[in-house]
């Protein structure tokens, strides 16, 4: 009798253990190096806008660079603020024309690292327009309304960053490459 009371309570302490650790099961690898989150570099983006939007009064043109880190930095913080956020742990590489957001999606007790990739353009009327060209959620099911949810976090990323001159401004371009985001436009 002893030694069945054991084996049960040794059984409910395995599953209780299992239920109170996470399971990673698998998807992307993070691309290497991480690029480290900071207060500093949000702060140098608030700064570079600040720069920008300066020399654009003067010359009518604002010319904006963001860097890997800046962008990072930035959404990990956006992220963190909220209180069930999509992702965590962002990492956002700008390479090649795109913009590519790894992170750690769970779902129960799984976790599985995930990754979309976005294009980001410009539109007839001068606005910034963003395309998810491609979600791997490892083996999760790719959420509704991704789309829209990963489109709002990158309009609301420009439009929150150029802050009131975002609706007087004309996007000229947008060239994504080396780890930096350049943004060229004119205020209207």
């Amino acid at each position: 009798m002893i030694a069945r009371k054991k084996l049960v309570l040794t059984t409910l302490a395995l599953m209780l253990a299992t239920m109170a650790c996470m399971i990673n099961i698998g998807g992307p690898a993070y691309p290497t190096p991480a690029i480290p989150v900071s207060t500093e570099a949000v702060e140098s983006l608030n700064q570079a806008i600040q720069t920008a939007v300066a020399a654009g009064a003067e010359s009518g043109v604002v010319t904006l660079v963001i860097t890997e880190a800046q962008l990072t930095s930035y959404l990990a913080f956006k992220l963190q603020a909220q209180s069930s956020p999509f992702i965590t742990n962002p990492q956002v590489y700008l390479q090649d024309g795109q913009i590519q957001i790894y992170g750690t999606a769970t779902q129960g007790y799984f976790r599985a690292t995930v990754n979309f990739t976005l294009t980001a353009g410009v539109d007839e009327q001068g606005q910034l327009k963003i395309e998810l060209t491609s979600a791997d959620f490892g083996p999760f099911p790719v959420p509704d309304g991704l789309k829209d949810a990963a489109t709002a976090i990158i309009k609301e990323a420009y439009t929150g960053a150029l802050g009131p001159i975002a609706t007087g401004f004309r996007l000229d371009s947008i060239t994504i490459a080396d780890g930096a985001m350049v943004i060229v436009g004119r205020i209207k």
